[in-house]
């Protein structure tokens, strides 16, 4: 299912890239797109985080798409770059949906796979990825995982003739391909540096961050992620609740974060305290475009968005963050991805 404005500025829709399992993409055409044989007009792919996070509503809206939350143009949109496609990934995150929860992917290759049907399907709709536009893959948070796994998948499916386009590269920001170094082992010698925590909750710290290390290599993937979450907490009743987004501050101070509201899709168990301080983060980003921010991101995606797009299920509803998703990769989130 394909819509969009009549000039191709404007092209999204759905892949069913397994039986009742639909990924959700959009695409922008940029206006200032120019290409010559020398420079090719770029296409980036946008990978959200989370696992479960919205790249349609929080990467297009909150971060680098054209518009922010009022609909109003954002005047650091990378569409003046490079054209732009979002994707609700993996299936469940956002307007992608299944029909069954068991569909829902337990592994990064999983959705890695997911993603490259989509692909597929896109080098036959898109002009511009036919005509040669370099794809980048583009990634934060958890997504640098996805896009490291999609790289690879892509790459490969490019080399066997099953797929035709130009995959350029792939950057990851802040990317939670190694755990154990980017964070678990980090939390504690940088926490300590800035006086956040004493020497004896630093050294307490570092013996809980050791344990998830061991069962990360003894592969007790979903056990390391409750040991993970057990730092986490631990560190929070040391360090007077530091942000774990901002060092500087204790959770809660932040502005803009202290105001966002709960939404339904905000996990209340202890065991995914994380994704609700995750979600409360990203959630920040709407007052960042303005200070008179009007409008909600779920507001808007449940709302006129979904009245736009006209291809959404009536009886779906958008979150900015999906609690199944997350947990249906308790085994693999833990995981590695730096080779």
């Amino acid at each position: 299912v394909t819509a969009g404005n009549p000039d191709g500025t404007e092209l999204w829709g759905f892949v069913e890239v397994r039986p009742k399992a639909n990924l959700f993409w959009w695409y922008y055409k940029s206006p200032q797109r120019v290409s010559t044989p020398s420079r090719p007009w770029p296409t980036v792919l946008w990978l959200q985080g989370g696992p479960g996070a919205s790249g349609v509503g929080i990467g297009n809206f909150m971060e680098i798409g054209p518009l922010d939350v009022n609909l109003k143009p954002r005047n650091s949109t990378w569409l003046q770059k490079a054209d732009l496609i979002f994707m609700d990934n993996p299936v469940g995150v956002g307007y992608s949906y299944v029909e069954d929860d068991s569909l829902l992917v337990t592994t990064d290759w999983q959705a890695a796979t997911d993603a490259t049907t989509l692909l597929k399907a896109l080098a036959k709709e898109l002009p511009t990825l036919q005509q040669g536009s370099p794809l980048f893959l583009v990634a934060e948070s958890y997504g640098g995982k996805y896009a490291a796994t999609l790289g690879v998948s892509v790459a490969r499916a490019v080399r066997a003739g099953d797929l035709k386009l130009k995959l350029a590269g792939v950057a990851l920001g802040d990317s939670w391909v190694s755990p154990e170094d980017f964070t678990v082992l980090a939390y504690a010698p940088l926490l300590l540096e800035v006086s956040r925590l004493d020497d004896n909750a630093g050294d307490a710290a570092k013996k809980k961050a050791a344990t998830v290390k061991e069962q990360i290599a003894a592969g007790r993937l979903a056990d390391s992620q409750g040991s993970w979450s057990e730092l986490l907490d631990f560190i929070d009743s040391k360090s007077a609740s530091v942000d774990m987004y901002n060092f500087l501050l204790d959770a809660g101070m932040d502005p803009v974060a202290a105001d966002l509201p709960a939404t339904s899709s905000t996990p209340t168990t202890s065991s995914n305290a994380q994704v609700m301080k995750y979600s409360t983060y990203l959630g920040g980003s709407q007052e960042e475009a303005g200070s008179n921010t009007t409008n909600t991101l779920g507001g808007i995606m449940n709302g006129v968005v979904k009245e736009k797009l006209k291809i959404i299920p009536k009886d779906h509803e958008w979150h900015e963050l999906s609690d199944p998703v997350y947990n249906a990769l308790v085994n693999d989130f833990m995981k590695p991805r730096i080779d």
